[in-house]
């Protein structure tokens, strides 16, 4: 499995839960986050997921020694994902804000919902709207608490979404603190990681038909990162002067 990295700096964005839930909102105008700077991205198939993300906090203190600016870590609650992350958080002595992508929450609220609803059911998009907006205020604990309530009433015997949803709200609590982020314009989802994903891995190495050994894999991944950062014309002299000296360093 490949393990994908992203670094970008991007100005504050402050949002109410409102403007990101409400389905009644006619307008036309949407606050738009600016787009972000200085964006690198990598992946690997060979190196482990904690020698990736220890990479991306080293290219974060590259930019950032003194940690004088707001960090923030966008993450999809992989539990080995968040282990390594707080690992090396502390190993190189990092403060950063840990946020769960948001799109994730949702999709775990949808699960629940179907325990509740039938799928024609027109009250379901009212009810994820509520209880998403809950959620982003920051009341993720009393969200998942009403869901374990609800069934509990309805005395459901298919609910395992419900439960699923109420572990990973109550797991997870101290990174779906949405209220506060929203205060301070941090990003609550990780588009640019997940276009990283799709740009990087999917678009090559999960083409129809492809096999792929580990070291041609790994090749594949670096070029495409180097290009997607705007680097493979350097690279590529580097790699034709270190061409050159192997094979002539005896002329």
């Amino acid at each position: 499995m490949a393990e994908v990295a992203a670094v970008y700096t991007t100005k504050p964005l402050h949002r109410t839960p409102e403007s990101i839930m409400s389905r009644n909102d006619n307008s036309n105008v949407r606050p738009l986050r600016v787009p972000p700077r200085n964006k690198r991205v990598w992946a690997s198939v060979e190196r482990s997921a904690a020698t990736v993300i220890e990479e991306a906090f080293l290219e974060a203190l590259e930019r950032d020694p003194t940690q004088s600016r707001q960090w923030v870590v966008l993450v999809d609650g992989h539990p080995h994902q968040l282990k390594q992350i707080y690992r090396v958080m502390k190993k190189l002595n990092i403060n950063a804000t840990v946020v769960m992508d948001f799109i994730h929450v949702l999709e775990y609220l949808w699960k629940a919902a179907w325990c509740l609803f039938e799928k024609d059911d027109p009250e379901v998009e009212d009810w994820i709207e509520k209880r998403a907006t809950e959620i982003l205020r920051g009341n993720a604990s009393q969200v998942a608490k009403g869901l374990g309530i609800s069934a509990t009433k309805r005395k459901l015997k298919q609910r395992e979404g419900i439960n699923k949803c109420i572990g990973y709200l109550l797991k997870n609590k101290s990174r779906l603190e949405y209220g506060k982020a929203l205060e301070q314009g941090f990003p609550i989802a990780s588009g640019v990681i997940e276009g990283a994903c799709r740009h990087l891995i999917n678009d090559r190495l999960d083409i129809t038909g492809a096999r792929w050994s580990l070291e041609g894999a790994e090749a594949i991944l670096k070029l495409r990162s180097l290009r997607s950062c705007g680097d493979i014309e350097k690279y590529w002299e580097y790699h034709k002067k270190q061409s050159k000296q192997r094979l002539y360093r005896c002329g």
